[in-house]
């Protein structure tokens, strides 16, 4: 039986499994926080249009200057929004997973960005086609009243990720993007090289390798094969700048997990 109970990508496979043989159900739309929070008729009208896709790790979900004709809310994957210069370096702008959206351009009325938006952690998310997205935005319902707060959210980490790469230290960042990354995933594991780290701070591989080798040494973390473990969050909160606790905080007010708690659609 399938485990998602409308239109599922996955009709006949409606289990994941990874390379140890274990599976699990595959994700369902309540475990995006922004389609959670919709109210039941907005729900029972949008969920049957909505299509579960699989986001492995690496997987370019746009590029710069796309045009964008889906938006996308992840479940238990991880994408990166990174600005890339013209000399092929590049740096982290944001990082969204199942608290938001990818895709934000499509109501905001541009269609395309300058940034690219690369997973950083493997998962799944369902896409909605930008017609069915406009025709909801129509009915100024709950789904606008959602997409603008996390617009709104961020923005604030956008803005907060450019003060921390200019003023903090690598130590700091890497604190900042290990929080922001442990929030948006189930367990204190992440699978990352340092390499890519680097690439989505904007740092040298070098600058990775000495601030993970101290969090290491203090107990903070542990880094075995590409695996990050976060051994002590309190002690990660305490060695981070004020930056995590800004985009937290600004998150957590605009986007709550019940609509009950939201105040009304304009």
């Amino acid at each position: 039986m399938c485990a998602v109970p409308h239109t599922c990508a996955y009709s006949d496979k409606c289990w994941s499994s990874s390379s140890d043989t274990t599976y699990a159900p595959l994700p369902t739309p309540i475990d995006n926080q922004i389609l959670a929070a919709l109210p039941e008729e907005e729900a029972t009208r949008l969920f049957p249009q909505l299509k579960l896709v699989e986001f492995p790790l690496g997987l370019s979900v746009y590029e710069s200057g796309d045009v964008q004709r889906y938006i996308y809310f992840p479940t238990n994957s991880i994408v990166s929004l990174l600005y890339v210069l013209k000399d092929g370096a590049s740096a982290e702008i944001a990082v969204v997973g199942n608290e938001g959206a990818i895709g934000v351009a499509l109501f905001m009325g541009g269609e395309t960005t300058p940034s690219r938006a690369i997973v950083q952690s493997a998962g799944f998310a369902y896409k909605l086609s930008s017609a069915a997205l406009r025709q909801e935005f129509d009915r100024h319902g709950q789904m606008l009243h959602l997409l603008l707060r996390y617009t709104q959210s961020l923005i604030t980490q956008m803005a907060q990720t450019a003060v921390c790469n200019r003023h903090h230290s690598v130590d700091q960042q890497l604190c900042r993007w290990l929080l922001l990354s442990l929030d948006r995933l189930s367990g204190p594991r992440l699978k990352m090289t340092q390499e890519l780290i680097a690439n989505m701070l904007g740092v040298r591989r070098e600058g990775v390798t000495a601030a993970a080798g101290k969090l290491q040494k203090l107990g903070v973390i542990r880094y075995v094969r590409g695996q990050i473990t976060v051994l002590d969050r309190p002690k990660l909160e305490a060695l981070s700048c004020e930056c995590y606790a800004v985009v937290k905080k600004e998150t957590d007010r605009l986007l709550p997990h019940h609509a009950s708690s939201l105040s009304p659609p304009l």
